[in-house]
Order: C-alpha cells, then structure tokens, then sequence
C-alpha cells in the first residue's frame, strides 16, 4: 500500500465524509499568499538554509501538498486564476499586467486588469454571508473600476500595483508609480511606517481581533520575498553563512514567517483557531536570478512552465477537521480554493458552471480516492504546456516539444519525446484542443521580455544550477 493509500485511510478515520458536515459552521478562512518564494527555501520543504520556525509549525498541524501547482508561472495572471477558480486565458489574463506590456491596439494601456465581468472567490464568499478582506498586494488593475473593493472585499488596506518597496515611498515613487502606494479603503493614501512585512501583519490581526457578526474570509498578501531586496537589519545577523541576495532572501523570508507567527497568534487570542481554516501558499516559482530563490529539487523558474515555474509549496490547516502532518500527494491546482472555500462556506460549488477548479474537501477526506485532476493546462504566448496523469509535455516556439514523466522524472532532466511519439501527438491534441476554449490575450508581451523568460528556463535547470540547500 502505498504512502498516499496510508494517509488517506488515516484521515479517512478522522473526520466526517459528508460535505454538509463540514457547512453545519461555516468555518473562518484565512488565505496567506507570498510572493516569488522558491520551492524548496522553507524548512518544511527541506532547506537548511532558511529559518522558517512559524511555517513549519504550521506544517505539522497541516496537510502539505506535494504537488500543488499554479496556474501562471507569473504573478497577475497566477492571482487572476485564483481568485476566479478558472484558467485566466479563458477572459484574455493571460500576461503580467504591469509596464512593459501591451494592448492589442498597441498603446500601453494602465488598465489592464481582471474583467469586470468575472465572479471573484470574495463575490462567492460575501454571497454566503461572510465579512471579507484583502491584506497587501493586489495586482489585478490599478484603475479604479478595479479596485478590490468593487471585486468583492468589504475592506482593503494595501497596494494595487505588483510590487514595491518594503519601505515609505519617495516622492519621486509615488509620482511615477501611484499604485504603488499604500491605500486604505478607496483612495485614502497613507504612508508606511515600518518594515512593510510588518504592516500587512499588524492590518491583519487587526481584522481578526476587532468584533465580528459572521465568519470572515481574508487574503493576506505579502509581497515577500519579491524583490527589491529589503531587509530588516537586524534579520541579516541571524545568517552569516549566507551572501548577497541569497543573504537578504532569507532575512526576508525570516521576517514574514516572524509577521505569519504573529497572525496565526491572534487567532489563538481571539479563541478562533479550531474555527479557522489556513491556507498558506505561493503565487509562482522563486525567480532565482533576481532574488536567489531555490527551487530544488525543480527544474526552472518563475515564468517558464518546468516545474520550477509552477509548482509551489502548499497548506492547509483546519483543527478537528483535517489531519494534521500529513501529506497529500496527487496534483491539485489553485484553481481549486474558490470551489474549496465556497464548499465549506455551505455553498454549492457544483452549481458554479464556469470554473475549472474543484472542491478538494472530497479528496482530501478520503471520500474521493482518485484523482481531484487528470489534465493541467498552462499557456503564455506560443509557449504551452499539459500535464496528462504523469505525463507533461512542454511546448516552445523555437525548439521542439520536451516530454517528461514526472512521476520519475520530477527535475525533468531525461526529454522523453523522441521514444514516445504517440504520447507527444496525444498531448498535442489534448493542448491544442484546449487552447480552442480561450479567448485572445487582452494584452501581450513585448518581445525581449519572452525571450528573457525562455533564457531563465535554459539556465535554471538541476543539477546545474539549484542544489539542495
């Protein structure tokens, strides 16, 4: 019997199968959602490097997913996924809505972000009566038609724009890049007065302390350890074999596991821990050449489709409700919070017919033994890929198609497509048929911003250049 078979027989035993169980009430959800983390720079993920107490803590009174996946390599588009529960080609999301890009009339365009006519998990929360708020990074439109709080949240304290200092900007920041700043609610701007890693923390329990008349549902979204490369002073001392950026990642990355700690305290002071569902997860692959991530034991980066790319450490406490240090070993996406969210919120997910997501409760209860997906889709421009069961194919513009079995072969070192032509056509098909659903990208990509990310996924791949750490 295999490891996977044990653990599902074990939580099998632990908790009712009956979703309707779960909805007798509703449970508050907290999403903590980091920013360009590598794979393997967490101590529950294996690093010895990286000092992350808090997260793997959290770990053993959790299910770890093994191979839980995004469904971008990159930032916007990865958040767009999530917070629709749907493939975010399917309404045009399909590059990073930052400079850089363009429209299709070929004018840059600022307003660039998710289409007001996409449901978001929030909308589906707030629906079932929960109290919603956002915490940090938003990234999905800096014009106002988008602002979180026309896209479901009763409350927003954070920054539009995908990325920024950890910092008070200068006048010369806030002048070039409004939505960068630090907002509260609509349109009142403040300055930030320490460590912004910090801030987001304080803003979050400050929301789950203050009084609440139904259950509540929020995203704190740090922008660690995305660069710039912003540290606490203190926090570089506690790694001195480190250097450089590696340095600074890990001093970055001690603090929002420190800020995490404090959060995951407050619900223990507010006495609503056992009441409370945790989710903690990464919106894409670490990119290693800016911030000196480490995705070992992964092939590739954030922005290209290895695994390096897509594939990011998952979560998820629940106490009396889920097991605890366990692990889940089939691949799920994240796709599947809003039909999970909506599911234990009492909602019929099933009703939802435009998402690509599913409820993982079934799964991972031990009531579904199969798998929660078959078939994962990605695409950014001419690149694509699928993975059918345990097969991946890779598809790239100036190259021909890369086949790999992951079950076996999870750096994807050994191109398996010259001996399996049957199962590279197959996956062609499957893609392609895929890829008929979608609709045309809103915006695209200038040209040398592809070809940056296709030479990341040539230099990134193991055991060249990642190594366990």
């Amino acid at each position: 019997m295999t490891k996977l078979h044990y653990f599902r027989l074990a939580i099998f035993s632990l908790v009712v199968l009956s979703s309707n169980t779960f909805a007798a009430k509703q449970p508050n959800i907290l999403l903590i959602l980091s920013d360009d983390a590598g794979y393997a720079d967490f101590g529950f993920q294996g690093s010895s490097e990286m000092k992350t107490p808090s997260l793997d803590a959290l770990a053993k009174q959790s299910i770890r997913f093994e191979q839980a996946y995004v469904s971008a390599a990159t930032c916007g588009p990865s958040r767009a996924g999530l917070y629709t529960g749907k493939y975010q080609q399917r309404f045009g999301f399909e590059e990073n809505n930052v400079p850089g890009y363009m429209s299709q009339s070929g004018l840059h365009d600022m307003e660039m972000g998710l289409p007001l006519n996409q449901k978001t998990l929030a909308n589906y929360l707030q629906d079932l009566g929960y109290t919603t708020a956002l915490f940090g990074k938003w990234h999905q439109g800096d014009a106002d038609k988008y602002h979180p709080l026309k896209r479901g949240f009763d409350e927003f304290v954070g920054f539009r724009g995908g990325s920024r200092s950890y910092f008070e900007l200068s006048p010369q920041q806030r002048k070039v890049h409004p939505q960068d700043q630090w907002e509260r609610g609509f349109g009142k701007i403040e300055k930030v007065d320490k460590y912004l890693t910090d801030l987001l923390a304080d803003e979050a329990i400050r929301f789950i302390q203050k009084p609440q008349k139904a259950p509540f549902m929020a995203v704190l979204s740090f922008n660690a350890v995305h660069t710039p490369m912003e540290v606490v002073n203190q926090h570089l001392a506690l790694f001195p074999e480190l250097k450089g950026k590696r340095q600074q990642l890990a001093a970055m990355t001690y603090a929002m596991d420190l800020a995490i700690e404090r959060v995951l305290q407050s619900l223990v002071d507010s006495g609503v821990e056992k009441d409370t569902l945790v989710i903690y997860t990464n919106d894409n692959g670490g990119p290693s050449d800016t911030n000196h991530s480490n995705n070992y034991p992964l092939s590739g980066s954030k922005a290209n489709h290895l695994e390096g790319g897509i594939r990011v450490p998952m979560l998820m406490r629940w106490p009396k409700r889920l097991a605890a240090n366990a692990t889940y070993g089939y691949p799920v996406s994240l796709l599947d919070l809003l039909p999970t969210f909506v599911d234990i919120a009492g909602g019929d997910w099933q009703a939802i017919k435009d998402i690509d997501g599913v409820s993982l409760l079934p799964y991972i209860t031990g009531e579904n033994l199969t798998r929660p997906h078959q078939t994962l889709f990605w695409k950014k421009e001419n690149r694509g890929a699928i993975r059918d069961m345990d097969w991946k194919l890779l598809r790239f513009p100036d190259r021909p198609a890369q086949l790999y079995n992951i079950a076996t072969d999870i750096s994807e070192q050994h191109n398996l497509a010259s001996q399996h032509p049957e199962k590279v056509k197959q996956l062609y098909q499957l893609l392609f048929a895929w890829e008929l659903t979608l609709e045309r990208p809103l915006w695209q990509l200038q040209r040398q911003y592809e070809g940056a990310a296709m030479r990341r996924m040539d230099k990134f791949r193991v055991p060249q250049q990642h190594k366990k750490q």
